[in-house]
């Protein structure tokens, strides 16, 4: 991708997040301490750009945890070719945020 040059720290983190196992917004901001000011629209160029993409899980399960059903987001084959270009530039991304312990939904 052209624009992987370009890529900013913020998106970088974005996509280490989301490639760790972070798969939705609240934990995306939790775990960067990003705003969600600054988090959900990196996402949305993110998605335009196809390195990541969305789905939203089940009302059922939003319904049985009485909550708002959540976007999830995973990393496409772009995203993940990014985010190694990216750890390369930013080598520090992988200590900052590790991966989960446990697999998201």
């Amino acid at each position: 991708m052209a624009a992987e040059a370009k890529l900013s720290h913020t998106a970088a983190m974005i996509l280490q997040a989301i490639g760790a196992g972070y798969a939705y917004g609240f934990s995306l901001m939790e775990v960067t301490g990003l705003p969600s000011g600054t988090v959900y629209p990196a996402m949305r160029r993110l998605e335009r750009d196809e390195l990541i993409r969305s789905h939203w899980e089940k009302q059922s399960i939003a319904d049985a945890e009485q909550r708002p059903p959540r976007k999830y987001y995973k990393l496409t084959a772009a995203g993940k070719a990014t985010l190694e270009a990216s750890r390369k530039r930013y080598p520090l991304l992988a200590r900052l945020i590790p991966e989960r312990e446990t697999e998201p939904v």
